[in-house]
């Protein structure tokens, strides 16, 4: 008989242990009834760390954080890095537009935090999906019209399962829906009339609305098609929870039905979904 090393034992076990934690999190994100609400962290947890940066998606891990958001731009030469803006500028020491340039000159930038300069590099899309893999859900923000080669990372790196695709131009997710049916996707709607017809068009796993038309309608429609409802606490709602108005803001966040809420202050909205019993 082979013998088992008790390394080998324990590498295994952290593998099934982290890939039950993504698993988790998946059923609780296609359970659309579900009561409890689903925190994600927008552009990963950047209060101390660069947005969009490997460090900033482990602490989301870290904190217990259910999805990722991260913004995913194309190289010059076809390599998926993460970026929010269009120019570099903000968020590094470099200048310029992203895919404009070469992944060996993007890679000589390091990324800025804070007004303060680090030692990250911008990241790939591959190396974000490694890490996130087995652990967090990733809500993949498309900033680029280069879909082909997002593709090509999400299929190497078998992230389907715990990766999906959010864009506000539907023949960008027409695109991602061609390429694979069970590829999740989230289209962006701006009014109840444009929900129904990304529900119709996609039959989507969820809708980002914003609060100009959440209402019970609206998200009672999206549940009905199977789908979540996400609501961004960006801005004035995660101002009310930094001030401790947290309990408050939760339930005016959640009182319309809405299960997924992006913020910029996870650790302090878990908490406070976990004493209103609302997060998984």
């Amino acid at each position: 008989m082979t013998r088992i090393t008790l390394p080998v034992l324990l590498l295994s076990f952290i593998a099934f242990k982290t890939q039950a934690q993504v698993a988790a999190i998946r059923k609780e994100f296609l359970d659309a009834d579900s009561k409890k609400v689903l925190v994600a962290s927008h552009r990963a947890v950047h209060h101390q760390l660069p947005e969009n940066s490997l460090p900033a998606i482990r602490e989301a891990i870290k904190l217990g954080v259910d999805i990722v958001e991260i913004d995913v731009k194309v190289s010059r030469d076809g390599i998926p890095m993460l970026m929010h803006d269009g120019k570099v500028d903000r968020t590094t020491t470099g200048k310029g537009d992203l895919e404009t340039q070469t992944f060996e000159e993007l890679r000589k930038l390091r990324l800025v935090a804070n007004g303060k300069t680090t030692e990250e590099k911008i990241p790939t899309l591959e190396e974000a999906l490694q890490i996130a893999k087995g652990r967090i859900m990733v809500d993949l923000d498309l900033k680029t019209e280069r879909i082909d080669k997002v593709i090509e990372v999400v299929k190497k790196m078998r992230a389907g399962d715990f990766v999906f695709f959010f864009d506000s131009d539907y023949e960008i997710l027409s695109e991602v829906d061609a390429a694979s049916k069970k590829y999740m996707l989230m289209p962006r709607a701006y009014s109840q009339a444009m929900a129904d017809s990304a529900l119709t068009r996609f039959k989507p796993e969820v809708i980002h609305i914003d609060s100009k038309f959440y209402t019970p309608e609206v998200t009672g429609l999206i549940r009905s098609k199977g789908a979540r409802v996400w609501i961004n606490a960006l801005g004035a709602p995660d101002e009310e929870i930094r001030k401790g108005n947290v309990s408050e803001t939760l339930k005016n966040l959640t009182q319309q039905g809405a299960n997924i809420i992006q913020t910029d202050e996870p650790e302090k909205m878990i908490r406070g979904l976990r004493e209103l019993g609302l997060h998984r």
